[in-house]
């Protein structure tokens, strides 16, 4: 009898341990869990268990294991998935003011950027996004754009006249490279590199990140630390998971969003420097690649040129001239 009642007992526990949890939250991503992304999607997952002492039951998927980029925002309206990150030129359709963040010069820095998006600016971008019907949590970053060519050292806004460059789908990029002369060529992101090589496209710009990972520095002969624009992501939740959940739990939510945003920013930071690193290694190694940094009146010639476009994008329909002067004037 004190078997069977031991038994009993221990299935019982069993059952409770494996559904403790009220509710499951699965979170999509497209990288590896050894990126900043990936980190920082494993420290909410572990942090929200934490406070929500077992209620949210976090799993997280990477590498496009349930969804891709395009399609996770579909299975977000759905609750076929809960948590996503998606770039933000995936909400280019649903809320096109978040081109804002690929205005060039728009950012005096790293912590000009985070300024704008933790504040009102930030606030009323994610306020947009929510109005669709996905509720916008926070912005994780990749990092800021660099140039590079294998036709001509960008050094000053005249280098880039005539040259070829490789732009995602955007308006504002495309512009962008029209400001200078230059002529934007937009091209899948996995064919670039063949691109760089055969000379279908003279250059490109991406993060160091990609430039790294992608081998882009091989077949390019200069590259520009131009800090010009910036690549990030926006962490989004299905609304009717947001909406089930009640409010000590939202608490929870937010909270461990507002921890992973920072640990993410960190790691962004890290990776950004360290695999910068390795392109210079290979610079001073090979004599295949020189690396140009500009100079504050470089930079501004920069700046002066291609700012131009911004009032292209004045219309509330495209971005408002309302978000792009209140992030300039961001303190």
């Amino acid at each position: 009898m004190k078997k069977i009642l031991l038994a009993a007992g221990v299935a019982a526990a069993l059952s409770v341990s494996a559904g403790a949890a009220d509710f499951v939250l699965k979170f999509s991503h497209v990288v590896s869990e050894n990126t900043p992304k990936g980190q920082a999607a494993i420290f909410f997952e572990k942090r929200l268990e934490e406070l929500s002492k077992g209620k949210i039951d976090v799993q997280v998927y990477p590498s496009k294991q349930l969804y891709n980029d395009k399609a996770v925002l579909k299975a977000i309206r759905l609750n076929s998935v809960q948590m996503a990150c998606p770039s933000f030129s995936k909400f280019g359709k649903i809320v096109p003011q978040l081109a804002l963040f690929d205005l060039p010069f728009l950012f005096r820095d790293i912590d000009h950027l985070h300024k704008v998006q933790d504040g009102p600016v930030g606030q009323k971008l994610k306020d947009m996004v929510t109005a669709k019907g996905i509720v916008a949590l926070d912005f994780w970053d990749n990092a800021f754009k660099q140039l590079s060519s294998s036709k001509k050292a960008l050094i000053m806004p005249s280098d880039a006249k005539g040259q070829k460059f490789r732009i995602m789908s955007s308006k504002v990029l495309e512009a962008q490279f029209k400001a200078v002369g230059a002529n934007p060529q937009m091209m899948p992101f996995s064919e670039v590199y063949s691109g760089l090589q055969q000379g279908v496209i003279d250059g490109q710009e991406n993060t160091n990140s990609n430039i790294y990972t992608k081998k882009f520095y091989e077949v390019q002969t200069d590259m520009t630390l131009s800090n010009h624009g910036y690549l990030g992501y926006l962490v989004v939740m299905s609304k009717k998971f947001w909406d089930s959940l009640p409010a000590d739990l939202q608490a929870d939510v937010k909270q461990a969003m507002k921890e992973a945003t920072a640990k993410e920013r960190e790691l962004a930071i890290e990776l950004d420097k360290s695999q910068f690193a390795e392109i210079e290694k290979y610079a001073k190694e090979t004599g295949k690649l020189k690396i140009h940094t500009l100079n504050k009146e470089q930079v501004q010639a920069w700046r002066d040129a291609v700012s131009k476009i911004y009032p292209e994008f004045y219309d509330p329909k495209k971005i408002g001239k309302d978000l792009i002067e209140a992030a300039i004037n961001t303190k």
